[in-house]
């Protein structure tokens, strides 16, 4: 699969993307092809996301937190939830749309304060046992970046 591109739609989606999913990658990549590094999360964060049948949980945290103190803070990027201290966390509803492949997360509760109530759509596939979310954020200077997460099952 080439960089920033998506496997053809998921047939089924809604039901395929229930359980409990891995942080496996997240590459977040410019227009010229450029891998940037999200100093909130860092190269490797670790991740959970849980997919009821209509509600979600989602968890990222900076691998290495030992130096909280240094972990910048994220202004609100485009599209994109805040964090706080090298750690996101949020939940909500979802609703797929089986023909467009996203998902449209509406967020109840969230470690900051100004992601909720907030929507947040994705586009989504699943592969055999991995799901892949992608969406057009920001980084910290402002580029635009596509934000490719891939996760593995675990449940």
């Amino acid at each position: 699969m080439k960089k920033g591109s998506l496997p053809p739609l998921t047939a089924n989606l809604a039901s395929k993307i229930v359980g409990i999913w891995m942080l496996k990658s997240r590459e977040d990549v410019d227009a010229e092809g450029q891998i940037l590094i999200d100093p909130f999360l860092g190269r490797d964060p670790i991740g959970i996301l849980c997919f009821g049948p209509s509600h979600f949980a989602a968890q990222f945290m900076k691998r290495d937190r030992s130096d909280e103190e240094n972990v910048p803070q994220r202004a609100q990027a485009k599209n994109n939830t805040a964090g706080v201290n090298g750690y996101d966390a949020y939940f909500g509803s979802y609703s797929a749309d089986e023909t467009a492949g996203t998902l449209a997360t509406h967020l109840e509760g969230s470690i900051s304060a100004v992601n909720i109530g907030k929507t947040y759509i994705r586009e989504v596939r699943v592969v055999d046992n991995e799901l892949i979310i992608q969406l057009k954020t920001t980084a910290v200077d402002g580029t635009a970046i596509t934000r490719t997460n891939t996760f593995s099952r675990i449940g």
